[in-house]
């Protein structure tokens, strides 16, 4: 203990004597109140409130005792110590660090670790954060396999550090099943707007194909994803402008953020799907539409000439544009759309195979999902900007003209 409080004084009034002269160093919070400093990643994604990591110095002034602090008892002696001078007391310390770095963890509010941070012996304080492995599904679908890598050949696995947990995607088509072993119960009802009632039950298999794309636990990208059925298509996978635009509008006034919503409907161009489109946006929804399947251009279908929104076009298990894919300047990127497996409806076990650009969209809905995982407070404009940076170019064949050769990526 004579030791540690020895090392102490030295580093706390070693280092003060030099503090002074260093320009851009810790200030007084207030004229003749404590020096505070700030603490790095306070505002990052995945910051924990009030759980806080001190690193010591080990360079300069205090190389001579760095070697003193080879235990775990003489950091933890130090740490109090700092905690004193910092006037922080009331902190408690959780884990002491003295091999792979010099330091301690600890609770307590902002105030006390911008004071320590000034501390003379501190390096820096850090906020502490959550941490997520790389999981890798192997054998997935091809979809996923294929917008986690930039090039062929495709290498049997899918690679993701996030899982969408805390993220609603709604998806606007012909309802979902729920109960499908694949969403895990993470799968709910909004609204039905075809039979206007509560249950938006899917009897004919497109929405719960895309929902499963979106967030399955075998054949999503964004697997904890919470889903969140908006009925407007029906039986046969139709219906009318006015349901549609009701489901945007029920999303719009629902949606719990971070959010994202899977438009996988086309139609002719129109000026109040448009408009009712971006009204999701201005909500703060990150949306994406398909292209539509005529092999023609995008910009002649709403929503998917809306400028706010994700349009994605469809891509083949050999990087070429799927035949029937629309494509032009109004399209941001492809996704993997061709034969794609997914849930089916016919029991809350099965699949089945599906070919679109709504097959595509949902590979870019899940994604969007990843990365407002990662980054929550994102606007959906900065989402949309994320995955345009992030696409792998220049590898579609036969792209059609004015489109961009950009293929979604997974791995921001």
């Amino acid at each position: 203990m004579a030791l540690a409080s020895a090392l102490a004084c030295a580093l706390l009034g070693g280092l003060a004597a030099g503090a002074g002269a260093l320009e851009g160093g810790p200030t007084p919070s207030t004229p003749g109140g404590p020096t505070v400093d700030e603490v790095r990643g306070a505002d990052a994604p995945g910051a924990i409130d009030g759980e806080y990591i001190v690193v010591l110095k080990e360079s300069g002034a205090r190389a001579a005792a760095a070697d003193e602090l080879r235990t775990t008892t003489s950091v933890r002696d130090l740490a109090g110590s700092l905690l004193s001078a910092a006037d922080a007391e009331e902190a408690d310390t959780r884990r002491v660090f003295a091999s792979a770095l010099k330091g301690f963890t600890l609770t307590a509010d902002r105030a006390q670790a911008r004071r320590l941070a000034a501390e003379p012996a501190v390096a820096y304080v850090e906020q502490n954060r959550t941490e997520r492995g790389d999981d890798t599904q192997q054998d997935p679908s091809w979809g996923l396999d294929r917008v986690d890598q930039r090039d062929l050949p495709l290498n049997e696995s899918y690679r993701y550090a996030e899982t969408a947990a805390g993220v609603t995607a709604y998806v606007v088509d012909s309802g979902i099943r729920v109960g499908h072993e694949d969403f895990g119960g993470r799968a709910s009802y909004g609204y039905d707007f075809v039979d206007d009632d509560a249950e938006a039950q899917d009897c004919n298999g497109h929405g719960t194909h895309v929902a499963g794309t979106v967030g399955g636990e075998t054949y999503g990208m964004a697997k904890k994803a919470d889903l969140v059925a908006v009925r407007v298509l029906n039986c046969e996978n139709r219906g009318t402008t006015e349901d549609v635009l009701a489901g945007y509008d029920w999303v719009a006034a629902h949606a719990v953020l971070p959010a994202v919503a899977n438009v996988s409907i086309g139609g002719a161009a129109t000026d109040a799907k448009d408009a009712a489109v971006t009204g999701m946006v201005e909500a703060g929804v990150t949306v994406a539409v398909s292209a539509g399947n005529d092999d023609g251009d995008a910009c002649q279908q709403s929503p998917a000439r809306a400028p706010d929104v994700l349009t994605v076009a469809a891509s083949t298990d050999t990087d070429a544009r799927w035949s029937e894919s629309n494509y032009g300047d109004c399209v941001d990127l492809f996704a993997p759309g061709a034969d794609i497996l997914s849930a089916g409806i016919d029991s809350d076990t099965a699949s089945a195979r599906k070919s679109g650009t709504s097959m595509a969209t949902p590979h870019v809905t899940g994604a969007a999902a990843l990365y407002l995982a990662g980054h929550p407070e994102a606007t959906p404009e900065e989402v949309t900007k994320a995955l345009r940076s992030a696409a792998t170019e220049d590898r579609i064949t036969e792209a059609g003209a004015e489109s961009p050769n950009t293929l979604l990526y997974s791995r921001f």
